[in-house]
């Protein structure tokens, strides 16, 4: 079975959660860092945490 990549994994977690944890913030790092690059499905992902941040609906703890 095909998982979706591992930072759209963790942006759902956090809307999900409606808050960036440590710990996601972390791992999220930890894999841009791992894999060196970005694929189209995770830059997305991330876009609309930035935009749900900015919107106020996700929130830093």
């Amino acid at each position: 079975m095909n998982r979706p990549p591992l930072i759209r994994q963790l942006v759902e977690k956090a809307l999900h959660l409606k808050r960036l944890t440590p710990e996601i913030e972390m791992a999220i790092n930890h894999e841009l860092t791992r894999t060196g690059y970005i694929s189209d499905v995770d830059y997305e992902a991330l876009e609309l945490l930035m935009s749900e941040m900015d919107e106020g609906r996700i929130r830093f703890t």
